[in-house]
């Protein structure tokens, strides 16, 4: 073995437990915390009838107005086929509408409804305690901390994605 190569008995292995240093411990962690953060938003969104796929697009489409699929697809880290069924199931429930867009007659666009904009206001009162419920287990301040820190590691100054 290499005098420079690290000694795998004494190699920091990624575990996702607490504590582990290895250069996957960040990642990791991140992935954990998707996951819980996903559960209570999924369970926000269950009694409203939708997912977090279609909550994905509403909050775009809030966001930037009508959006053309393709936008919408790259913004929700989904594939065409993938978005094309998510603003069908959107516009089967009367949440979304497609629209042709002026200048190019292949592309459409997503536009949230009035009814959409009801179920979009009403997800958050509904997801209000259960974030309560997310950040128990933080002391005072902490979730505005970590608001702060994880804001600033997704949204970096430089603008590296």
């Amino acid at each position: 073995m290499p005098a420079d190569a690290p000694d795998e008995t004494t190699a920091s292995r990624a575990t996702d437990r607490p504590g582990d240093a290895s250069p996957f411990a960040l990642g990791l962690l991140l992935r954990r915390a998707h996951w819980r953060a996903a559960a209570v938003m999924t369970e926000a969104l269950r009694p409203l009838g939708i997912e977090l796929r279609h909550f994905a697009v509403l909050i775009v489409l809030v966001d930037r107005g009508a959006t053309v699929q393709r936008d919408l697809a790259v913004a929700t880290g989904t594939d065409k086929a993938g978005i094309m069924r998510v603003v069908d199931d959107l516009e089967r429930r009367g949440l979304a509408v497609r629209k042709a867009v002026p200048g190019d007659r292949r592309a459409r666009a997503a536009e949230i409804t009035p009814q959409g904009v009801e179920l979009f206001d009403a997800a958050h009162a509904a997801a209000a305690p259960l974030r309560e419920r997310l950040v128990a287990d933080l002391e005072p301040g902490e979730p505005e901390k970590l608001m702060d820190l994880l804001t600033r590691f997704a949204h970096p100054a430089d603008g590296e994605a």
